[in-house]
């Protein structure tokens, strides 16, 4: 038989500031895998969307239908590097096939957008009607703060609002020629994300 290779899925998060259970887990996870002595690689992706998404964007998306208002923190000038589910499967694959060893890929977005201009090409693409209001941090901040305190799961916290505004930005690989193919344009996957006949209106219940 041959042997065992490994496609370790970590998380953009193991370059980025933040210090809290997820990003030391995700931390923890590579060392684990490297240490296996098994041959491997380790991809770390960020901001994941596509078909089938309960959390993260699907929501976002879903909160345009069910309120007349979507709220953006402050300017809303947070730099976003989105990656389309169907690009980071073919990366997935690509790995499958080539089995690098020990090597890591930083696999970003190919483009750089800004929060509040990712929430309106959603929104615009998508059809949703939702009217976008700026409003400030601290009220934002406190809004969340008080849906917590009555919510057992609110769908967005305080922590996540504060990971929103940090500015950082990750690197940009060249992934696309490494696994041989293009990566999908950002208003192109958001229409066959939100606008397909079947699958955009399903989403994973866990």
């Amino acid at each position: 038989d041959d042997p065992a290779y490994i496609v370790h899925i970590s998380s953009s998060v193991v370059n980025s500031r933040a210090d809290d259970f997820y990003t030391r887990s995700k931390t923890e996870q590579e060392r684990m895998v490297r240490a296996s002595g098994l041959k491997h690689c380790v991809l770390r992706p960020t901001l994941m969307f596509g078909w089938f998404d309960r959390k993260h964007l699907g929501w976002l998306r879903r909160f345009m239908d069910r309120s007349p208002i979507f709220p953006i923190p402050s300017h809303g000038k947070y730099v976003r590097q989105p990656l389309y589910e169907r690009d980071f499967c073919r990366v997935i694959q690509g790995c499958m096939e080539q089995q690098p060893d020990g090597e890591v890929f930083d696999i970003s977005g190919q483009e750089r957008i800004l929060y509040k201009d990712m929430i309106r090409t959603i929104r615009d693409v998508s059809g949703a009607r939702a009217r976008i209001l700026h409003i400030p941090y601290w009220s934002f901040w406190t809004s969340l703060w008080a849906v917590g305190l009555v919510t057992r799961n609110p769908p967005f916290t305080t922590r996540q609002l504060e990971a929103l505004v940090i500015p950082e930005e990750f690197p940009i690989t060249d992934w696309p020629q490494r696994f041989g193919f293009e990566a999908t344009p950002f208003s192109q996957a958001v229409d066959e994300t939100y606008n397909h006949p079947v699958h955009s209106s399903v989403f994973l219940e866990f």
